[in-house]
């Protein structure tokens, strides 16, 4: 486990990493010329947080006073869901864990120069039908006791569908990750993060707008509606957290530049989501990959230079 890195006294790079065992707590170190960082967006922020020294007294890069700062999350939790009355009461195929299911991708604000709503940004939805093995909509949807109960689970076994939205939150300063001010540490005495995160008018606006756009889809194609609404799910829950080590072209306002490398210290590259500058309201891994492949390119083009 990662406790911090270790800081050159003279030059201040980074020359390794201290570490512990996760099994025995034994203190170690590890050594390197370059140090890249791919822990996951607060894990590596707490990393970078905890390497305080003579040159670097806010964390590791962070001269700009930004690490740690724009921490956003997708947000969840609202939708719509109900039974397509086509499909009740036919014969189950075996569909339970099938590994399909239908995305509708953003459609709102798509042109930047039309304001088409009271928000900005967009959301796309999550879709799914069928029931698994033990049907929840038997304990959440249906009413009733005893063999109507039964026949009516049975019936509609075949027939639900569901719309979850996944929506963009809004990068701001004031959500951030700090080391938590009161001196707690995690089972290998690491000082842990402390979250500062909330919602915005402009996330609440789209969750609006996503559950009465949900209901109004699922009534087109035919559905029975018999859920609405929902509730924002909390920052966290979607995991796909993003942002605390922006990249930038300017180093008083980011802490990566295009190619993931931190500009305070030319040898530390930072290749999870931390690097992201906004969300958008898609799954962030294959960015990640992308990003981290381009930075790979770079850096081994720049150590064959003998820049690094």
């Amino acid at each position: 486990i990662v406790r911090h890195l270790i800081t050159d006294t003279s030059t201040g790079k980074a020359i390794g990493v201290a570490f512990v065992d996760r099994v025995t707590h034994q203190e170690l170190e590890a050594y390197a010329k370059v140090i890249i960082l791919a822990a996951s967006t607060l894990e590596s922020t707490r990393i970078l947080l905890n390497s305080k020294s003579r040159h670097h007294p806010q964390g590791f890069g962070n001269s700009s006073g930004v690490l740690g700062h724009y921490l956003v999350d997708h947000f969840g939790g609202i939708g719509a869901s109900g039974f397509f009355p086509i499909l009740a009461g036919r014969d189950p195929i075996n569909e339970d864990g099938k590994a399909t299911g239908i995305f509708i991708p953003r459609f709102r604000n798509l042109d930047g120069k039309t304001k088409q709503s009271k928000f900005i940004r967009g959301y796309g939805f999550e879709c799914g039908s069928a029931t698994p093995m033990f049907p929840g909509i038997a304990r959440r949807t249906i009413s009733g006791f005893g063999a109507e109960y039964k026949k009516q689970v049975r019936r509609f076994y075949t027939a639900p569908v569901g719309m979850t939205v996944r929506a963009e939150m809004l990068s701001r300063f004031e959500n951030y990750a700090e080391i938590d001010p009161d001196g707690v540490v995690d089972a290998w005495g690491i000082p842990v993060l402390k979250m500062h995160v909330q919602y915005s008018d402009n996330e609440r606006d789209m969750a609006k707008d996503a559950a009465d756009t949900s209901e109004e889809i699922l009534r087109a194609a035919g559905a029975e509606v018999v859920s609405t609404g929902g509730q924002l799910t909390a920052p966290g829950r979607i995991i796909h957290e993003l942002g605390t080590a922006r990249m930038g072209n300017d180093p008083k306002t980011s802490v990566l530049n295009k190619f993931n490398q931190m500009h305070d210290v030319n040898n530390v590259f930072v290749t999870d989501g931390a690097a992201f500058v906004s969300s958008a309201n898609h799954n962030p891994t294959l960015t990640i990959l992308a990003l981290t492949i381009r930075a790979c390119d770079y850096l081994a083009d720049e150590y064959k230079r003998g820049d690094i």
